[in-house]
């Protein structure tokens, strides 16, 4: 059985959505970042980086959220959750997968992790107040062109859709207002709706810490 390692709220959420769409048996583990959980010695063990996601599989431990979309779609392909039979379409995905990861969430972290890049308080300040600019620059580029039909790809839903609904779910607290972004607020309504994200919601409110 796979084992991911989630915090609620965060981009394991994703994963935790992809998963609940394959159908594969799985299990998730919660670890508390307000507590410090991510650096304990047991995770760490894990997860050396002290993140999350992360997917224990049979044959050894994975990471980061682009990696890991893919692979749960490659492991049911049956489930369509990726144009695995595109290779075009495949790298679209992943170019959008990639925006998300490496500026969507970096935008975000900037709010919140600033003490990665500064260790003056000034410095601090003044990358939270430019936190609602970069989200909502980088969602009207979302909004604009890189969702093209009711998901990402179009008519089909994949895994770069349950990427997007989590992003999309951290507006607020950055201070954007969704409903400036229709396409973008339809989509996570949508989203928001299917059985499985239900599903996630439910289980990150019941999962255990982890051992």
């Amino acid at each position: 059985m796979l084992t991911l390692y989630i915090s609620p709220g965060s981009c394991s959420r994703a994963s935790h959505i992809a998963l609940a769409e394959s159908g594969l048996d799985y299990q998730v583990s919660l670890i508390r970042f307000a507590e410090g959980e991510q650096r304990s010695e047991a995770y760490l063990k894990v997860n050396p980086k002290g993140r999350v996601p992360a997917l224990v599989t049979d044959k050894g431990v994975l990471t980061e959220t682009v990696a890991l979309l893919p692979y749960i779609a490659q492991l049911v392909p049956e489930k369509n959750l990726a144009p695995l039979d595109d290779p075009y379409l495949f790298a679209k995905m992943q170019a959008f997968n990639a925006y998300l990861s490496s500026t969507v969430h970096i935008n975000h972290a900037h709010g919140r992790r600033g003490a990665r890049w500064a260790d003056n308080a000034a410095s601090h300040a003044d990358m939270i107040a430019k936190v609602p600019k970069t989200m909502r620059d980088s969602f009207a580029l979302i909004e604009d062109g890189l969702v093209e039909g009711q998901f990402v790809l179009g008519d089909t839903f994949s895994v770069a859709d349950a990427y997007l609904f989590v992003m999309t779910g951290w507006l607020e607290s950055d201070h954007v207002d969704m409903a400036e972004f229709p396409k973008v607020a339809a989509h996570y309504r949508r989203i928001e709706m299917r059985p499985a994200v239900q599903r996630v919601l439910a289980e990150e409110a019941a999962a255990k810490p982890a051992a």
